[in-house]
């Protein structure tokens, strides 16, 4: 079949199943925008190019699918090198196609040119130049293959604009064969066996629960062993909702921000077994005394990591989708009974949960962080979606809020991307029109990509945005507040415009809530809204996350509400 590049990527793209295309032309693509057109395909114009690399990206964490984006050359693409980075860190599926200048013109420094496989080469899985059109079908074949299989990641289709217009027999590849990539991953069962024997041993285990379960899809096994075994759990932050957050022994997130609970089990366990998790040093705080007492059990896809950072007595290396369903199945053919084998250090763990549990300061006359959170879950279901952008906000999204399912709490982890929530909203709405989809933000977060209101109003996406109004820059501030003899350099802002003044202007509504005592009716209000609506609710400026693991200590040296445990 006869077509041109530009054809042969809106065919390849239906070919993939792609359902939607965040996007921003300009001159290197306007003859692929130009059969965006003629085929009607679904596109999300956005106001700026890192607004489409964050929405594809919160599609793609939503749904389990690869998020598609579009940019011109120059500066187009290099606008979306944080959203390629943040994907890249948490290892979400995206496939970023640019505009390249022309062949004749790749290397002469010409308009809008620049080197965007050089700088994304260390933080994609994988990337491509296409200076042939009949490499096209081939390269996006195997695009989608690479970022959706293994361990997931951002892949990048750099085209020159010459091979959009060229003409070539267009023929879709049905199978993929690179060299030395397959995408599976499958490991030696006796590592299992010899997790299962340590977990039949144990007296105190902990079961710490990593973003790679929710990739791989991967919590249904996973809670088949915590039934079995009634172990205790902990999760990072990315690993949230691979186990219910009402299982009775969740002891809620590990590490700097982390429960006591958490932390002290993980100080007191005698067998970690950690699913899908790259042990960050958010989680781990001082590594070389990172459960001192425990053997440590590694299942991870990436080879990379096991070892990296922590070392494992027992590593489980392959793709989850192989080995939590066998683990999984080992653990219910296991003779022991592991309720009662664990039955006193879950009643020990549990009440240190009970004892430490936590929370924000009591506030007669201000809203509280706590309040405000634990209301909006009262509104929320076990479909809908929770959003966060980054900083203070975020970790009490991770501590308060109840998700019970996995893809449900969206967030940039690695990266740390300020900016990142209101696309991640819009992508994760547009992916699941029919859930709820609520985004906490702070009023410096929501300042990044705040021309994305009007991309809500435009395509009359309905997200629920609450702004935490502090005045400062939360973690910033708290950090210079507990450690930098409260020099508060360039963290207050306190002059950024009305927030509800800006959304309005953009065609999103928005109300100020100030006092406790205005936040029901408040809340009432955003979620009774037709369509997208913001509510900015005032939370004291000295307001400060707890508990805190100071940068190089121990987990067991967290600070509780300004004092030492």
């Amino acid at each position: 079949m006869k077509m041109t590049g530009a054809q042969a990527i809106i065919e390849s793209l239906k070919r993939e199943q792609v359902q939607v295309v965040f996007g921003y032309p300009g001159g290197s693509v306007l003859t692929l925008y130009d059969e965006l057109y003629k085929a009607k395909f679904p596109h999300i114009l956005t106001g700026h190019e890192q607004g489409a690399v964050h929405a594809a990206d919160g599609y793609a964490r939503a749904t389990g699918k690869a998020g598609v984006c579009f940019a011109t050359s120059g500066p187009g693409v290099c606008n979306m090198v944080t959203g390629i980075a943040t994907a890249n860190m948490d290892s979400i599926p995206l496939v970023v196609i640019s505009g390249q200048v022309a062949t004749t013109l790749i290397g002469r420094d010409s308009f809008q040119e620049a080197d965007i496989s050089g700088i994304t080469t260390p933080i994609t899985k994988h990337n491509y130049l296409v200076k042939n059109v009949k490499d096209l079908p081939r390269v996006l074949r195997e695009a989608f293959y690479i970022a959706t299989t293994g361990r997931p990641g951002p892949v990048l289709v750099d085209v020159a604009k010459d091979v959009f217009d060229a003409e070539f027999d267009y023929e879709y590849p049905e199978t993929v064969e690179l060299r030395g990539y397959s995408g599976v991953y499958t490991g030696q069962a006796y590592d299992i066996d010899r997790t299962v024997a340590a977990l039949e041993q144990a007296k105190r285990p902990v079961l710490l629960t990593g973003g790679g379960i929710i990739l791989a899809d991967m919590a249904a096994p996973l809670w088949d062993v915590v039934q079995k075994t009634q172990v205790p759990v902990i999760t990072s932050l990315m690993g949230k909702g691979a186990v219910p957050d009402s299982y009775d022994a969740h002891l809620g997130m590990v590490g700097m921000h982390g429960s006591y609970a958490a932390n002290m089990a993980v100080t007191k366990c005698d067998l970690l077994i950690a699913v899908g998790t790259r042990f960050d040093d958010r989680i781990t705080g001082d590594v070389e005394n990172f459960a001192p007492n425990a053997q440590i059990v590694h299942f991870d896809i990436d080879k990379v990591e096991i070892n990296k950072i922590v070392h494992a007595d027992i590593s489980v290396n392959g793709d989850l989708r192989w080995s939590l369903p066998l683990f999984a199945e080992k653990v219910r053919q296991s003779d022991v009974d592991f309720a009662a084998q664990f039955a006193d250090w879950r009643k020990e763990v549990l009440a240190m949960n009970e004892a430490h549990p936590f929370a924000t300061r009591d506030l007669p006359d201000a809203v509280s962080p706590q309040n405000l959170f634990e209301a909006v879950n009262s509104r929320l279901g076990a479909d809908d979606f929770v959003v966060t952008d980054v900083g203070q906000h975020q970790m009490w999204a991770a501590q308060f809020c109840d998700i019970s399912k996995p893809r449900h709490f969206i967030t940039s982890g690695g990266l740390g991307t300020m900016g990142y929530g209101l696309p991640a909203a819009m992508g994760a709405k547009l992916g699941c029109s029919g859930s709820t989809v609520v985004l906490f933000t702070g009023d410096g977060s929501i300042m990044m990509n705040c021309q994305e209101f009007a991309t809500l109003h435009k395509y009359g996406v309905d997200v629920k945005v609450v702004v935490l109004h502090n005045s400062v820059l939360g973690m910033v501030n708290q950090w210079q507040r507990l450690f930098y003899g409260q020099h508060y350099s360039q963290s207050v802002i306190a002059d950024n415009p009305d927030i509800t003044a800006v959304s309005g202007a953009m065609g999103v509504p928005g109300r100020t809530v100030r006092k406790p005592e205005e936040l029901a009716q408040g809340l009432d209000w955003l979620f009774a809204a037709e369509g997208a609506a913001l509510l900015d609710v005032y939370i004291p400026a000295d307001e400060n996350v707890y508990p805190m693991v100071p940068g190089g200590k121990r987990l067991d040296e967290m600070v509780l509400g300004g004092e030492a445990q």
